[in-house]
């Protein structure tokens, strides 16, 4: 933070680091041997589309991009409840590597677009073989990480016991969210 900042009160917004994304294939390793929760082999990005044809240009391509592998499944691209995109990725869920991977790339695509304020999460989640589930949600805007865990067959009722073992499962691994108010519900995520 500068003189001239200082004077005037404003802060800087902390700036996002992508490649924490690639400290998720380490996290879930340590998820397994923890807790027994295994990757969907799904991941989302979350963002706010934006009007034009240079961001329909954009994310035309990041689509194509991912599409790429005829032996995948297609990318799906869909609108939620409160206006947000969500472009979902499936891999096999062996390969967790590969997912992050194609994450990091639409991150990085629209950032590097002009489009990185519209960006509001990663999601990438993991299962149990007693129905529990949970997302692992990186924060574009904190550069951060917090678990989101629904309750199965409860409605809008989160986990929270199974978050704070994530949280704790996590802690050192990962740069995990500290104000449990930015533990947003993303209910309806796709791929959760």
């Amino acid at each position: 933070m500068g003189f001239w900042d200082v004077i005037t009160g404003r802060t800087r917004p902390k700036q996002a680091n992508l490649d924490a994304l690639f400290g998720i294939p380490s996290a879930a390793i340590t998820l397994q041997a923890s807790l027994g929760l295994e990757p969907t082999g799904n991941g989302a990005v979350c963002y706010r589309a934006a009007e034009g044809p240079a961001f329909r240009q954009t994310q035309d391509d990041v689509v194509a991009l991912l599409d790429a592998d005829p032996e995948a499944p297609p990318v799906e691209v869909t609108r939620d409840e409160y206006g947000y995109t969500w472009l979902l990725n499936r891999h096999d869920p062996a390969d967790i590597s590969g997912l992050v991977t194609d994450l990091h790339a639409v991150n990085t695509s629209l950032e590097a677009q002009g489009f990185g304020p519209g960006l509001l999460c990663s999601l990438v989640p993991f299962a149990d073989a007693g129905g529990r589930t949970v997302g692992l949600v990186y924060l574009y805007k904190q550069g951060t990480f917090y678990p989101f865990a629904p309750k199965p067959g409860a409605g809008r009722q989160r986990d929270n016991l199974l978050e704070i073992q994530v949280r704790d499962a996590l802690a050192g691994e990962l740069p995990l969210e500290e104000d449990l108010s930015r533990w947003l519900a993303v209910w309806g995520a796709p791929g959760l």
